[in-house]
């Protein structure tokens, strides 16, 4: 169930218990729904229960669920909205800090000029203190006198004491005193208890050594050596002199000085790439930003301006980091193609980043930002490299299937069953394909291991990139395909080494459909691993990207068909055509068995192309049922296709048809016997080999209608010039038992009446010599 149709679900099932009161209440208007939210009477439970008092357990967890979900939205919005506005919260922050450090001055002005004008509008000198407080003042006993001082050497001692402590950098202590000075200052103004000449130079006194203890902890903050509690101690006193967000930023400014020293030595360093630089780098990046995130959390708590500040400084210091690694270590890999070395990087680094989500800091998408452009590019000039090594190989492939090199080494010959269970289970395939199936998978794995940069789709589309431009090698690996044409025309650049025989020719299919069916689709697996722990969010993910699987392996397959077809072009050509160009099927092979007067009933056999296309047929199966093992299915259609592709020829050779329906010689009822003898031949053969299709039997009942209807055109009944059709059954039956070297010939003096007895002794050696040939 998706959010939308569980809102409503929820929605639907809170409202259909609250009853007729709710519904009476939305018809009020929004003014008068909303008075009881605004009285101070306002009670949540009691709320509640008097909507819920009718709804069932079960509605009210479906309520409460949807209550869940509805904080979840409103928090991740919020966080979305604060992210979003980092620049203005600052700003806006930075402005109040200032506006606050103004009203604080112009506060202390104000007083100051209050007195003076007090002082002028009396006329007169105000006494020093010992003349106005009264003289129970003087009384040692009194807790008042024991309170604040009654004396001008009092401020005399005080400012000397502040000074010692600011030399000595005593911080907590003199911030201490400027408290307790700016409080008697204070209670001194209001009370009058000193002459304005004192209250207007303590106050003066207090604000210069403010300024002056501010200096001192700004010094010590940015000292390189100050670290841990001293550097928190010295924030939080400059935060407590009314400076907050000067001490956040240099309290800031100190993590990021630290930083930029050891990435420097970092970068001096002899160490210059790999997966343990990388490592330690990382490491003390994000764990100077996670100090960084403590302090400043210890000092300034959770205030929005100093939080989205942190923020804001954080994605900075991580922009910085994924330069400094991007120009040292990974751009440098990603430009010789070596994915390994830039997927480790940034594993490790996103491992490293994922820690801080914990403290509220996402910054997994500013490494996402910065890596992705260079993964990419390391996947081009990966994909690039496997498209080189392979054609390379291809030009020198001899095209025989055999097992890997590196588990003939592992397994060697051995009586053993296990270690020859071992070696059958290794894939047969050629040098080339053993080499193409290894690159991919190493680069699938490295791939795999980067999941969160969300490049499965491009890796994918990569693979079946390869795949494609590996298909095209194997189809310039035909002689007389198309693409090996314009090889020779100097329209391609990749040389490859032609599969010449049969059995080098089916061992290119064999090469396709095994990388395609089993080696590429396994190798996928790894981009989206089952056995770990996943969350719904990425469950639903995996889900979605289900059907965009599947079609992924359709285009593995269609590339496959491609190879195929020209697999199937290439031999039916060799069938119809001879080396001359001259057509081996053609009208006139049954329109001259019907000749002037009455012929001779012809010796009834298949005709000599459908006799070549059922050996050649025999001959490609049994090299599939060794080279296909485990992928039948894959060699049946090949079978089937290559059948389609000769009879499919036939019917569309409008030569062929149009010489027989329109031509100066009708086709006779010998001719049209002989048709309909070759067409049933086909599909018995076909039928036992278990590769006739349904479009391979109605294309075939097709033309055999097509034929009869060009006899039944010339006044010929053809049903009664046909025999029956067990008739052409047993022909085409005993022909394949010649053609296969079964018949037996024992006893040749067969009944006058036997549908076969027209088959002669001369018809089957004359069937022999075209089998041998």
């Amino acid at each position: 169930m998706d959010s939308s149709a569980y809102s409503s679900f929820a929605r639907g099932s809170f409202s259909s218990s609250i009853g007729d009161s709710s519904e009476l209440e939305a018809n009020l208007p929004l003014k008068d729904r909303l008075k009881g939210f605004k009285s101070s009477k306002y009670d949540i439970d009691s709320y509640v229960t008097s909507k819920c008092q009718t709804m069932s357990e079960k509605e009210i967890k479906v309520l409460c669920s949807y209550l869940i979900e509805l904080k979840k939205a409103s928090a991740e919005e919020m966080r979305k909205s604060v992210y979003a506005n980092y620049g203005a919260f600052i700003r806006t922050s930075r402005e109040i800090s200032d506006l606050e450090g103004e009203l604080l001055s112009l506060r202390n002005h104000l007083s100051t000029q209050a007195a003076l004008i007090h002082g002028l509008a009396e006329g007169t000198s105000i006494e020093s203190l010992s003349g106005d407080i009264e003289d129970s003042t003087l009384d040692h006993s009194s807790n008042e006198t024991s309170e604040h001082p009654n004396t001008d050497e009092w401020l005399v001692e005080f400012l000397d004491d502040l000074e010692v402590l600011l030399v000595e950098k005593r911080m907590d202590e003199a911030l201490a005193a400027l408290d307790e000075g700016e409080q008697i200052a204070e209670g001194s103004n209001r009370r009058r208890a000193l002459s304005t000449p004192a209250l207007s130079t303590l106050q003066t006194a207090i604000r210069n050594q403010r300024q002056k203890l501010a200096c001192l902890l700004e010094q010590t903050i940015s000292q390189p050596s100050t670290r841990g509690v001293e550097l928190r101690s010295a924030a939080q006193a400059l935060k407590k002199l009314g400076d907050g967000s000067r001490a956040h930023m240099l309290l800031l400014s100190s993590h990021q000085q630290k930083l930029q020293r050891s990435l420097q030595s970092f970068r001096s360093s002899s160490n210059s790439g790999g997966g343990i630089y990388t490592a330690a780098i990382s490491q003390f990046v994000f764990s100077t930003i996670a100090q960084a995130a403590s302090d400043s959390l210890a000092v300034f708590g959770e205030e929005p301006a100093y939080a989205s500040e942190l923020v804001t400084w954080s994605v900075r210091q991580t922009d910085g980091f994924a330069v400094f690694l991007k120009r040292y270590v990974i751009a440098s890999s990603a430009a010789v193609g070596s994915v390994r070395i830039a997927a480790e990087c940034v594993q490790i680094c996103m491992g490293h980043c994922s820690l801080l989500e914990a403290r509220g800091l996402a910054l997994t998408p500013v490494l996402f930002r910065h890596f992705r452009p260079f993964i990419e590019n390391a996947i081009t000039a990966n994909l690039r490299r496997i498209e080189q090594t392979s054609a390379a190989l291809a030009a020198a492939d001899d095209w025989l299937l055999a097992y890997s090199p590196v588990a003939s080494r592992l397994f060697p010959r051995s009586s053993s069953t296990s270690s020859l269970a071992t070696v059958v289970s290794q894939p047969k395939l050629s040098r080339s394909a053993h080499r193409f199936n290894t690159m991919v998978q190493e680069f699938v794995e490295d791939m795999g291991s980067i999941e969160s940069l969300q490049l499965d789709a491009l890796t994918l589309e990569g693979v079946l990139q390869v795949f494609n431009s590996y298909i095209n090698l194997l189809i310039t690996a035909l002689p007389s395909s198309v693409e090996n044409e314009m090889n020779l025309e100097g329209s391609a650049t990749k040389i490859v080494r032609l599969a010449e025989t049969e059995a080098q020719q089916i061992a290119l299919l064999a090469n396709a459909s095994l990388l395609a069916d089993e080696l590429i689709p396994r190798a996928a697996t790894k981009l989206f691993p089952q056995n770990r722990t996943e969350t719904p969010r990425k469950t639903a993910e995996r889900q979605s990207r289900v059907p965009e699987q599947r079609e992924w392996k359709r285009r593995l397959q269609r590339s496959v068909d491609r190879l195929r077809d020209s697999f199937c072009r290439q031999h039916a050509l060799e069938l119809i055509f001879t080396e001359e160009g001259d057509t081996r099927v053609n009208a006139q092979m049954y329109l001259s068995m019907d000749g002037n007067g009455n012929p001779e009933e012809p010796e009834w056999f298949p005709s000599q192309i459908f006799q070549a296309l059922f050996a050649k047929l025999t001959r490609i199966a049994s090299m599939a049922t060794e080279m296909f093992v485990g992928r039948e299915r894959f060699a049946t259609v090949l079978l089937m296709r290559l059948t389609e592709t000769v009879i499919l020829w036939l019917s569309e050779d409008q030569a062929f048809w149009e010489e027989v329906e329109e031509g100066p010689r009708p086709l006779g009822p010998f001719g049209l016997q002989q048709f309909y003898l070759d067409m049933e031949f086909v599909i018995l053969f076909s039928s036992q080999g278990r590769y006739l299709s349904r479009n391979l039997h109605q294309v075939i009942k097709n033309i055999i209608a097509r034929a009869i209807d060009s006899l039944a055109s010339t006044g010929t009944d053809p049903y009664s010039a046909l025999p029956e059709d067990d008739w052409f059954a047993e022909v085409a039956q005993i022909a394949i038992k010649m053609l296969t070297g079964k018949a037996n010939f024992g006893n040749v003096d067969r009944e006058a009446t036997s549908p076969t007895a027209s088959v002669s002794a001369k018809s089957i050696s004359s069937v022999h010599s075209h089998g041998s040939n």
